[in-house]
């Protein structure tokens, strides 16, 4: 059984995005969603990100926690 190790950093390497601690700090201050805003929708995603964001959370992946996390973070004003 393999263990994988996700976190945010894995979150955005996975999402092709830089993703060391600052260039994560960066995008959340760019980057906001409102409470009516749903994150797998935001415009500022590219199809690809989109759609891995949407397959993991429909297959109830691994991954959902860090996106559930990002989610929350992007609506911290």
């Amino acid at each position: 059984m393999e263990v994988f190790t996700h976190d945010l950093e894995h979150l955005f390497q996975q999402l092709g995005l830089p993703s060391d601690a600052a260039d994560i700090r960066s995008f959340i201050e760019e980057h906001s969603l409102s409470d009516e805003e749903n994150l797998l929708t935001a415009t500022f995603w590219t199809t690809s990100q989109r759609q891995f964001l949407e397959e993991a959370k429909s297959q109830d992946a691994d991954w959902v926690e860090q996106i559930d996390i990002l989610d929350t973070l992007l609506r911290k004003a």
